[in-house]
């Protein structure tokens, strides 16, 4: 017999590791029952469950798998003959004969005379043969499964055959243990209700768990269209065609590949925002068959709301669609639009965000500017009616570019910058050629409002074309900012800009004002030098205040509090209550280098935790309303920090999701978005998932030549290969991080908290009187300063470097002291960790009962903050205590043929531990564990859990 057969490693197409889902339906699957995954055509269900496969069969468990196709919908059995098309006739051999001749018939290996099987006639069999085909199928299950479980996979089960659906609905009926199932079957569209006629979830054993595959995120996408040697497109354009796609893998490709063939064979310049994207003909069609589909009126209703900016009901009804609402209902029903919105007044939304834009291109000129037309007429919002103008009119006009720069106030208002930015560019395109002036600062405003909506590119491409035609000093430096916010987190790569903005500032202080204030990121950032950057933030804020610019002056003024508070000076405090006092400036006060945001850095470093989630919820509420994809992401990354300080760990998680998902359509810099998901993952999420962010953060901050930032990625990576037992790589990569941020002048232990994560690793790894020195260096500025909460974090640090020295009852009365400060002081995860090394120290010094208890009072806490790597782990360790019982000899009956790992998984499952906590008890992968485990059941025989612990319970092991 062969075994099952099911894509092989290597022959994986290149898509993307999709590690989240993938963990999740492993783990759904590893507990039996059945998963089924929905979601429309295109976005990676087959890919999802390809990998699926090969992550089981790469751990020695059988997987048998079925890809039905419409034209097979109708020929009986054709889904069995797949599922078991690799299946050597010797799998049959285990059968009774009857069994085997009616299953070798079915599936089209010998050849009966007289009625059964296929039938004479070649008809399904029914009456006894039906039975008993699926008794037969039902017994070479059972002894494929063996001592693993074994994995059915129906991929498109919506073109399953009827009779091998009543098969596999009738093995889901028996529940025979061992049987997995996954599914896939193809929706309409993501948020569309997933229609099941042939009852799909039947096929799958209870418990079945039905799972949307998600869309890919831009990050995704653009990792996508790097695995299929696509172009390195601009991360804005990556943003766009995420966005236009829906994060639909199979979409993404073919925009990508349409295109890069325009830039290519026509030696096209890629898209700028406000032209459209190529739409190749096999995306396009079936959009166009299910619009051809309608009744002509809702076709004309439907290109009308393509047309619109904002359309809804109301306005449709006034823009020559009176029949509007039975006219969408339509649409809705066809699949097109999604359900008609609660209010007549809320937003149409198109279920596949290609119909606008392919409505738009294929609608006769004539007809487009009719509906222009009509919209104009009707829209009551400045917003929408210059929108409609501005196509309806041809050549400059200056009543249409005041009414455009209106509209992009209004925009700017309401918290809109993308429209602001668009409706900017248009005003100055309207404007007349005398009036070169307002072109300029038309065009500058709309760059200034691209760089606040994270239309970087956007920004740049505007700032450079008035670097090329103002001779105004005010305006070049305006433009030459402008190209310096554009670069984010990057900006070594502006090196030459700054001495040119300098010569064009002619000694103008309010000109110099702006400029400083960037050298101080500048300074910062890329040079490494708190201190020198210090220098420019106390120029910029005193030129700023010398010649009125209010707004530049509390933005340096902040960034001067920023740093003073970094390098431990002791006027921090005066050089906020500064720059938070009247007067104000709306900009300053929502933006994420603003006075309000650093306030809550202040209450971290006094340990005031609930002070600092509430100043940041309160401006993350505003800036939802009304603020950058920048700012909203930064306050969101400082919001996940702070939930994880205060032991809420899936909040956390979610919060620093949301931060990245910003980011990235947005196509700003991610290297700070990765960090915060990093940590996010360490305290509630997994531990690969958080080494994987890290190590992205890491490159980002390389690539970008962010100094600020990469000593945060080195320190997350470091904390996560300290807390799996790799204590070398730990030490390397904290020890980096904290030379770098000495170097940049850190003199406060509680802005950046390395300082007792690298002494504990260095004790880790033998090395104790380094880690002393760095706790008392640490320790005498936290003293200074009064940080209560650094000072508890340092003392557990110092207990590890006694235990390391043998000094046991020392570490232990230190290790109380400090569990009861970080109660106090409101660190529940510092304290859970605490109390965990505690129970540690306890079991060596021979305290079994104090050990047990210190692992239990951890295990509460991380419990309470839903901390899952740290609850595995913790468990496992309290746990360890019992393995005296029954711990693994070198050789034994039971133990002979197993090796070590083999042995000590198995000692581990015989006292019910699951898959992950072995994993981190032993400090393995789960793949690991699982791998390990099946060779063991293999090699004693056994079919189940209860059997291993019947074994190691009952059998001598010598």
């Amino acid at each position: 017999m062969t075994e099952p057969s099911t894509l092989a490693a290597g022959m994986r197409p290149p898509a993307v590791e999709r590690g989240g889902i993938r963990e999740t339906v492993r783990a759904l699957l590893s507990r039996g029952g059945g998963v089924l995954l929905t979601g429309p055509a295109g976005i990676g269900r087959t890919t999802l469950v390809s990998q699926l496969a090969a992550d089981l069969t790469g751990l020695g468990h059988p997987v048998l798998r079925c890809s039905p196709s419409p034209a097979e919908q109708s020929t009986p059995f054709s889904g069995l003959i797949d599922l078991l098309s690799d299946l050597d006739d010797t799998a049959l051999d285990t059968l009774a004969a009857h069994e085997r001749d009616v299953l070798a018939e079915t599936l089209l290996r010998s050849a009966r005379t007289g009625a059964g099987g296929t039938g004479a006639e070649g008809g399904p069999v029914a009456g006894r043969d039906a039975l008993v085909l699926r008794i037969a199928v039902r017994k070479v299950l059972a002894a494929l499964r063996g001592a693993g479980p074994l994995l059915l996979v129906v991929d498109d089960a919506q073109w399953l055959d009827r009779p091998t659906a009543d098969i596999l609905k009738y093995l889901a009926r028996r529940g025979d243990p061992g049987l997995v199932v996954l599914a896939t079957l193809r929706s309409q569209a993501p948020e569309s209700p997933v229609v099941d006629p042939g009852g799909t979830l039947e096929l799958c054993p209870r418990p079945v768990r039905r799972i949307v595959v998600p869309a890919l995120t831009a990050h995704e996408v653009a990792e996508l269209l790097e695995r299929h040697d696509h172009p390195s497109w601009p991360p804005a354009l990556v943003a766009r065609l995420h966005r236009v796609s829906g994060g639909n893998p199979r979409t993404a490709l073919e925009l990508s590949s349409a295109l890069d063939e325009r830039v290519r064979v026509e030696g096209a310049e890629p898209p700028d925002r406000t032209e459209p994207l190529p739409v190749p003909d096999s995306l396009r069609r079936p959009i166009l068959d299910r619009i051809g589909a309608l009744p002509a009126r809702a076709r004309h209703t439907l290109v009308v709301a393509a047309t619109a900016a904002r359309p809804t009901v109301e306005l449709l009804r006034r823009a020559d669609c009176p029949h509007a609402d039975s006219d969408l209902d339509v649409c809705a029903r066809q699949g097109i639009i999604r359900a008609l919105p609660a209010s007549d007044h809320d937003t149409i939304g198109f279920l596949d965000p290609l119909t606008p834009m392919v409505l738009r291109a294929e609608t006769p000129y004539e007809r487009l500017m009719d509906a222009h037309r009509a919209l104009a007429e009707a829209a009551d919002d400045a917003v929408e009616r210059a929108h409609h103008i501005a196509r309806l009119t041809a050549g400059p006009d200056p009543a249409v570019a005041t009414r455009l720069a209106a509209a992009a106030s209004a925009a700017r208002r309401r918290g809109a910058p993308r429209t602001a930015a668009r409706l900017g560019r248009l005003a100055a395109e309207y404007t007349p050629a005398g009036q070169a002036y307002v072109d300029v600062d038309r065009r500058l405003t709309a760059a200034e409002d691209g760089i606040e909506a994270g239309d970087l590119d956007f920004a740049r491409q505007l700032a450079h074309q008035v670097l090329g035609d103002a001779d105004r000093p005010a305006d070049r430096v305006r433009a030459w900012n402008v190209v310096i916010d554009s670069c984010g987190q990057a900006m070594a790569e502006i090196a030459d800009v700054f001495p040119e903005a300098v010569r064009d500032a002619a000694g103008d202080p309010e000109l110099l004002a702006t400029l400083h204030y960037r050298m101080s990121w500048r300074a910062w950032m890329v040079g490494g030098s708190a201190a020198r950057a210090h220098e420019h933030a106390v120029r910029a804020a005193h030129l700023a205040a010398r010649t009125g610019d209010r707004r530049t002056e509390l933005m340096a003024l902040t960034q001067q509090a920023s740093l003073e508070l970094f390098l431990g000076l002791p006027h921090a405090e005066t050089t906020l209550a500064a720059a938070l006092a009247a007067p104000h400036d709306p900009y300053a006060m929502t933006h994420h280098n603003g006075p309000i945001y650093l306030k809550h850095r202040f209450h971290l470093v006094r340990d005031e935790l609930d002070e600092a989630r509430a100043e940041l919820r309160s401006l993350v509420y505003r800036l939802r309303q009304r603020g950058s994809a920048d700012s909203l992401s930064q306050c969101l990354i400082g919001l996940a920090q702070v939930e994880i300080q205060r032991g809420r760990c899936r909040p956390a998680l979610s919060i620093a999701r949301q931060s990245l998902r910003i980011i990235e359509e947005a196509g700003l810099s991610q290297g700070p978005a990765w960090y915060a998901l990093s940590l996010a993952e360490t305290a509630g999420g997994s531990w690969s998932q958080a080494l994987t962010a890290a190590e992205t953060a890491g490159r980002h901050s390389e690539d970008d030549d962010d100094r600020l930032f990469l000593p945060r990625a080195l320190h997350a990576e470091g904390r996560i290969r300290l807390f799996t037992g790799q204590t070398g790589a730990a030490v390397e990569l904290l020890d980096r991080a904290g030379r770098l941020e000495t170097a940049q002048g850190q003199r406060d232990p509680a802005t950046r908290r390395w300082h007792a994560d690298l002494a504990e690793a260095l004790a880790a790894h033998g090395a104790p009187e380094e880690a002393a020195a760095v706790i008392a260096h640490a320790r005498d500025q936290a003293e200074r300063l009064g940080r209560p909460g650094v000072l508890a974090v340092l003392g557990r640090a110092s207990a590890t470097v006694d235990a390391s020295r043998g000094e046991l009852a020392l570490a232990a009365s230190k290790l109380s002291r400090a569990a009861v400060h970080l109660r106090a002081t409101g660190y529940p995860l510092e304290e859970a960790r605490t109390r965990a090394v505690l129970g540690r120290v306890l079991r060596s010094a021979g305290d079994e009962a104090g050990a047990r208890a210190a692992f239990a009072s951890a295990l509460r806490l991380f419990t309470r903050a839903d901390a899952r790597p740290w609850i595995a782990t913790t468990r496992a360790e309290r746990d360890r205590a019992e393995d005296a019982s029954i711990r693994p000899p070198e050789a034994g009956s039971w133990s002979d043929h197993l090796t070590t790992t083999e042995r000590s998984v198995v000692a581990r499952v015989a006292q019910g531990a699951t898959n992950r906590e072995i994993a981190a008890g032993l400090v393995l992968s789960v793949k690991t564990v699982e791998a390990a485990l099946t060779r063991a059941y293999r090699k004693l025989g056994a079919k189940s859990r209860v059997d291993i612990t019947r074994m190691v319970m009952t059998r001598p092991t010598s």
